[in-house]
């Protein structure tokens, strides 16, 4: 991603405040798309970054403190963006126990995107991701799957736990059509934000929705599956592995109005 600013604490940051995160595994992030200067499910990436936060380094800065931080890095782009926020400790990693230490924010803000296209085609592989309820970086497993799922062929892996359940993609959240409801796969995964947006959006509208397990097994019973991220709220699966899916449009077009529901927020 070209990048239109990178700022550390709502400031541009420097190279040296750069290099030692150049190298940097212990840190946590969200992404989201910026439109016209504004965000949806704001309160979400925060309450995001703030419990990771907690998890991580045992403290969170202040939501006004990262909104400042956001806002610093908006006014210096243009009004539609690609942002990413990552949170990290200035003492460094590998450190050993001691007293908690407020994490730092980096912010960095680069082209909007929609995503790819689709439809697309998965393959399951057995994978379970550490500390899956944070999203954090240095995820070797997630490029590494997406790498070995393209050399066979398909655009793109889903995971698949030890149970044999269904619980995410590589860099997406899974959901599913049973043909009158939304079905979310019951697994230890991360849920994300745009997965929380519609979510909450499909119970305003009165649209069914429930989480169930599902299995490889269950797939030639669905009536369509997809993708969604920070880039999009949903994009088809026409298939996993050997066995077709409907595209359904209908589907897709509902997991797109829930999105556009939720209203547009200025950090």
């Amino acid at each position: 991603m070209t990048s239109f600013v990178a700022h550390h604490n709502d400031r541009p940051a420097t190279a040296d405040e750069l290099a030692p995160l150049a190298f940097a595994g212990y840190a946590h992030f969200t992404a989201m798309q910026v439109r016209g200067g504004q965000v949806r499910g704001l309160d979400l990436h925060l309450d995001r970054l703030r419990v990771a936060s907690l998890e991580l380094f045992g403290r969170a800065l202040p939501d006004d403190q990262v909104r400042a931080a956001l806002r610093a890095a908006l006014a210096v782009g243009p009004a539609d963006l690609s942002l990413t926020a990552t949170m990290y400790s200035p003492r460094g990693e590998f450190t050993g126990s001691g007293e908690d230490v407020t994490p730092e924010v980096l912010v960095r803000t680069g082209p909007p995107s929609s995503g790819p296209e689709g439809p697309l085609a998965l393959t399951a592989v057995e994978y379970e991701r550490f500390l899956p309820a944070v999203k954090h970086v240095g995820e070797v497993g997630k490029k590494y799957f997406i790498r070995q799922a393209e050399r066979r062929g398909f655009d793109d892996a889903a995971f698949v736990d030890r149970h044999g359940r269904f619980s995410e993609a590589t860099i997406w959240n899974l959901a599913f059509w049973d043909g009158t409801a939304v079905v979310w796969p019951k697994a230890d995964m991360l849920v994300g934000t745009t997965m929380g947006i519609v979510r909450r959006q499909l119970d305003r509208l009165g649209v069914p929705q429930r989480v169930q397990e599902v299995t490889v097994a269950d797939v030639p019973n669905l009536a369509g599956a997809v993708v969604m991220n920070s880039w999009t709220p949903g994009i088809a699966v026409h298939r996993i592995d050997s066995v077709s899916l409907p595209e359904a449009p209908s589907f897709v077009d509902l997991l797109h109005r829930a999105y556009q529901a939720e209203p547009l927020t200025t950090p």
